[in-house]
């Protein structure tokens, strides 16, 4: 029988890519790039061969291995396996970058910026540290040979060959024979009398400051080359100074080195610093003080290394989410470090963090990915959207905080490109007809509209010919002009989705009815839909052979591209709006405002009607009612709008977001929603009969996007905070239409979203049934009433003493 011997390097779990081993390590090791064959993560192997008559290295490089196996520090390099045999030492550690390559590869890339030298040298100082202080071990070995940095750009001290105990067991240092090496020694060291005084860390600082030499300065030529800082910055060449004077006696400990450097103003009190050594112990950190680190964390990951973000702030942030109920705090910051990672590893480590954010119960985390969505939306699928995202975002429109309901119809412009036929044209569009039709806030409404003419082109045909006409016909009655606004603009973003006749017979006559609008600005709109209609009624009339080529698009499929033409409508209405919306908030942040805060008609001859506080439902005749119902269907609306059944938590933070925040773009410039609401503006733009008029709007391109700053306001223009948003205007005005009483909410509407049967809101089987529970229940109060009156006519008078039997 035949007996083989296993190859203990075949059977080892880790293997070397074939490459050749990286340079820059003076000495008996040669570094290779590896992986483990399990599952191909990257490693470090260290590898000694066994050489004849080397028998002084081969116990070197097996003391090494030694101390490597029981040395573990977070700043020294870190052991993973190892492998001894007759031929060879394999030594595999974290995957790590010899300090010398990291320094020219980073110079070649652009520079080391000093955060990074003074995070990695007060790693390396702590490592000494705990060398000295905590386990009276000289490390003898310390230059740019001995450091590496791993893919997280933290400084790791390696290079354990010729550390010796500095408690004298074992003999003194060993012999290294490697000039290379021999050069960082101290000078003390070649006096052979042993009359210098010197403490036990003196010749590690004095490699100390030869190392802070080369890291500034490149390779030392020589050791007399110290005493010119060079490229040392001025606020380290103090400390510097004491790690190379000639009496080993007064270099400082590196416990009191690392104290003097991290004093105010010193070379490593800096941000970076502060937050690696947060990072360190943030498994010990106060809830409040973790809180408080990641709210400040997003404004310093600009100034910090892409790696740095990536391999140790990402897990960390990650952790603190999933373990550590660190809340919507730490989104800011993950998206921002999110920016640094590709698609795959966004995929990987961002999204499922996001699908299971979602799902939480905290109103804060809520509005904040509400208004993120657009950092990450480019990075979910379909599917994930249909099934674990869409659900949980659209009881938001449900939700009694009026913050959470207008992120979440503005969030839409994201999603819909990536709906389903049935959350598209079905589950959205219920939600977006109950809110035009019931919300109680004016610009909720008139974002909703707002919303979907900008997504009207993913609609089906089906949807679109049932939907918009009648969208849009609604918002031309809404009380609150900057809907009527953007009932108007809505009609024109969309006009090549309608076929003459609609043109014609449905939206004409709904435009002309506000060319008498109390508003200028409604009159304006109003006017210029008009002639554009006109003028392609009067095209197709001059060539009926237009009309397949107009008409192209009525009965096509969905297309994102469709609209274009007019696609430039309303950027106003949303940033505008918005800003008006977040003043109700931060004014009742937790009651939803009443109607006396969304602006009525002026009406200067005429009082104002008292306001409701919730738009009725429309009937099935199309009525836009404002009167009020009885006390039983408003109970059950109540019921069946309400979503705070659970405790959805505090929104302190999502206020204070929102007081920031005032528009969709975060970017806080002045909004010209005030143009809509200013009846003194007088348009001195000449009429304009093509599609091409719309783009001066603005830039559909742009989203949601506010106008620049830069750009002057026409003249009598106010702004949005100037506007009487209460109360009658000033009788002084020269517009002939300011004398025009509003007309009344209770106006008959041609056209509304109830043409088909929209299930989910209080439709007329609700308002029948409850019209018969309260025919019966005063049919049984008179029948009881009867009873009574009969027993009293019948008795008569009771005896005294009698028992009361009714």
């Amino acid at each position: 029988m035949w007996f083989f011997a296993r190859d203990p390097v075949r059977d080892f779990p880790f293997e070397l890519i074939p490459e050749p081993p990286e340079g820059g390590l003076p000495g008996p090791w040669a570094l290779h790039r590896g992986r483990k064959k399990a599952t191909g993560s990257p490693v470090s192997i260290f590898v000694y061969d066994v050489k004849p008559g080397a028998e002084e290295q081969t116990q070197v490089a097996k003391a090494a291995f030694k101390r490597f196996k029981t040395l573990r520090h977070p700043n020294i390099l870190a052991y993973i396996d190892g492998l001894e045999t007759e031929k060879c030492l394999h030594v595999v550690t974290e995957a790590v970058t010899p300090l010398g390559i990291y320094l020219k590869a980073r110079v070649e890339a652009g520079g080391l910026k000093e955060l990074e030298i003074s995070w990695g040298l007060h790693q390396i100082v702590k490592a000494l540290s705990f060398l000295v202080n905590d386990c009276s071990l000289i490390h003898n070995n310390v230059c740019m040979a001995a450091v590496f940095v791993d893919r997280a750009g933290e400084w790791k001290l390696g290079g354990l060959d010729y550390m010796y105990s500095a408690q004298g067991n074992g003999g003194g240092p060993p012999r290294k024979g490697i000039p290379e090496l021999e050069q960082y020694d101290p000078p003390e060291l070649a006096d052979s009398s042993g009359r210098v005084v010197r403490e036990k860390w003196s010749a590690d600082m004095w490699r100390l400051g030869c190392l802070i030499w080369e890291v500034f300065n490149g390779p030392l030529p020589r050791a007399a080359a110290l005493r010119n800082p060079g490229k040392i910055p001025k606020t380290l060449v103090p400390h510097y100074c004491e790690l190379v004077g000639a009496n080993p006696k007064v270099r400082p400990n590196p416990a009191r080195f690392l104290q003097n450097c991290r004093a105010p103003g010193g070379f490593m009190s800096n941000r970076f610093v502060e937050t690696n050594l947060f990072l360190e112990e943030i498994q010990i950190k106060e809830p409040a003080e973790k809180q408080k680190f990641f709210q400040e964390l997003s404004k310093s990951l600009d100034a910090f290394p892409e790696d740095f973000c990536r391999h140790k702030v990402l897990p960390q942030l990650l952790t603190a989410f999933e373990f550590g109920n660190a809340g919507a705090v730490v989104l800011t910051p993950l998206f921002k470090v999110g920016k640094f990672l590709s698609a795959e590893e966004y995929q990987q480590k961002i999204i499922p963090v996001v699908v299971k954010m979602f799902s939480s119960t905290d109103r804060a985390m809520r509005i904040r990915l509400l208004q993120q969505m657009e950092q990450f939306i480019q990075y979910l699928d379909e599917p994930t959207v249909n099934t674990q995202i869409f659900p949980h975002v659209v009881h938001g429109f449900l939700d009694t905080n009026p913050a959470i309901r207008e992120q979440t119809v503005k969030s839409m412009l994201l999603l819909a490109p990536k709906l389903n036929e049935a959350n598209l044209n079905v589950e959205l569009m219920k939600h977006f007809a109950r809110l035009q039709a019931k919300d109680e806030q004016g610009p909720i409404r008139c974002n909703t509209t707002v919303c979907l003419g900008k997504i009207g082109s993913y609609l089906s045909a089906s949807t679109r010919h049932r939907v918009l006409t009648s969208a849009f016909s609604r918002a031309t009655r809404d009380p609150f002009a900057p809907s009527r606004v953007a009932g108007v603009l809505g009609f024109a973003a969309t006009h090549n989705l309608y076929s003459m006749n609609d043109c014609a017979q449905k939206i004409l006559p709904v435009l002309c009815g506000l060319t008498v609008d109390p508003e200028k600005s409604v009159r304006d709109q109003a006017f210029k839909a008009i002639r554009s209609f006109l003028s392609k009624l009067e095209s197709v009339s001059e060539d009926p052979t237009q009309l397949e080529e107009v008409e192209k698009d009525v009965h096509a499929a969905s297309s994102p591209g469709m609209g274009g033409a007019a696609a430039s409508w309303a950027g106003w209405a949303v940033t505008g709006v918005s800003s008006l919306t977040s003043k109700l908030i931060r004014s009742h942040p937790t009651t939803a405002p009443t109607e006396t805060n969304i602006p009525q008609r002026p009406t200067p001859e005429v009082p104002a009607p008292a306001p409701t506080p919730v738009p009725a439902t429309p009937t099935t005749s199309g009525h836009w009612e404002t009167q009020e119902e009885d006390k039983d269907t408003a109970e059950d609306s109540s019921t069946a709008d309400r979503w705070d059944d659970e405790d959805w938590g505090s929104l302190e933070e999502a206020e204070s977001v929102l007081a920031q925040q005032d528009d969709w773009s975060t970017g806080g410039q002045v909004s010209r929603a005030s143009q809509v609401s200013n009846s003194d503006h007088k348009s001195s733009k000449s009429p304009e009969s093509d599609w091409s008029s719309w783009e001066a709007e603005g830039s559909w391109e742009q989203g949601w996007q506010e106008p620049s700053s830069q750009e002057p306001p026409p003249d009598g223009t106010r702004l949005a905070s100037e506007y009487n948003w209460g109360g009658p205007e000033s009788s002084d005005k020269g517009d002939p239409f300011a004398t025009l009483s509003a007309r009344p909410s209770t106006q008959p509407r041609p056209d509304s979203w109830g043409e088909d049967n929209w299930e989910g809101l209080e439709t007329d089987s609700r308002q029948v049934k409850a019209e018969l529970a309260r025919k019966k229940r005063e049919e049984r109060r008179r029948e009881m009433e009867a009873k009574r009156a009969e027993r009293k006519v019948a008795k008569g008078p009771m005896k005294l003493g009698a028992r009361k039997l009714d």
